[in-house]
């Protein structure tokens, strides 16, 4: 079998996540500075080899100030820990559009195992002759758990952020040459 190299296409993807915002609403945001890989057998994404990484300090919310605090200390530390990194154990295809993403997430360089769901959109060629690939890619983590831990409470002592984030992910990816 022929091995397949895939590379991202950064201005068609978005690696974003949302957190809860005093419990009522969701807070977005997303790395605009990241680089993804992947390695097939032929365009069988079920044999596919997965890198990613994201600068932290790319990080992007909307607000300035909250961006520059998501960078400090009290969260990802960006000038500790400037790489979020990703690396694939496996990839199990469940049926023609669905599989499960296995692999070790690093964040302030604590490695936890994630398993994420992928829908694939399929392979395309664009208007340039470049060969697509297109997923949707979920999942949770607990940030306590990658040392994440700063909080606050309101006066009525509810909880100003969730543990809970939720990474919603839309990548293509361009087969190499």
């Amino acid at each position: 079998m022929a091995t397949t190299n895939w590379a991202s296409d950064a201005s068609h993807s978005d690696i974003g996540f949302k957190i809860k915002h005093l419990m009522i609403t969701s807070v977005k945001g997303n790395f605009s500075k990241f680089d993804a890989s992947a390695t097939t057998e032929n365009e069988d994404f079920s044999t596919a080899s997965i890198t990613f990484s994201a600068d932290v300090a790319s990080i992007n919310t909307g607000n300035t100030d909250r961006d520059g605090h998501l960078q400090s200390p009290d969260f990802f530390d960006a000038a500790s820990f400037p790489k979020i990194s990703f690396k694939s154990s496996s990839m199990v295809k469940k049926d023609e559009e669905n599989y499960t993403l296995n692999g070790d997430l690093t964040i302030r360089d604590v490695t936890k195992p994630v398993s994420l769901d992928v829908e694939f959109g399929g392979i395309v060629k664009d208007p340039y002759g470049q060969t697509k690939a297109g997923f949707t890619i979920d999942g949770k983590i607990n940030r306590s758990d990658f040392g994440l831990t700063w909080g606050a409470l309101t006066e009525a002592g509810g909880v100003v952020l969730s543990d809970e984030v939720k990474l919603v992910c839309e990548v293509q990816l361009i087969r190499q040459a």
